[in-house]
């Protein structure tokens, strides 16, 4: 099994799905102004699925290397799946994380969940949010 370092320390050298989504249903930015980690997350649902999703930012590993894990996660799941994700299932997928730093490894799954909440309220029929 890898090790919590390993894991961070591979997503943060070589993140998956960085960058902008040309259409995103839904973005949402997330910042931690104690440290001073930013995370933007976009994600684009099709037929009730995440077709795709992005992030952006800058920070430490953890916070970096887990907005590239989540997405990884994300993309291709149904949303009503990915809206029942619970903060451990990020942090037992990161292989643990110190308890001083669960603000850093949690900030793009609270990034993702105002992103998918956005997109639904853009995508709702008039009148539903």
């Amino acid at each position: 099994m890898t090790g919590y370092e390993e894991v961070i320390l591979d997503h943060w050298r070589h993140p998956r799905h960085k960058g902008r989504l040309p259409d995103p249903t839904g973005s949402a930015i997330e910042a931690n102004p104690l440290c001073g980690d930013v995370v933007r997350l976009e994600v684009r649902v099709e037929g009730g699925t995440i077709a795709d999703a992005r992030f952006s930012g800058e920070g430490c590993a953890i916070s970096q290397a887990a907005a590239s894990l989540l997405t990884e996660l994300i993309v291709g799941k149904p949303v009503a799946e990915v809206e029942k994700m619970k903060d451990e299932d990020l942090l037992s997928a990161l292989g643990g994380v110190v308890r001083t730093r669960l603000s850093c490894a949690l900030l793009p799954l609270r990034a993702l969940r105002k992103a998918l909440a956005s997109g639904a309220q853009r995508t709702s029929p008039p009148g539903e949010v």
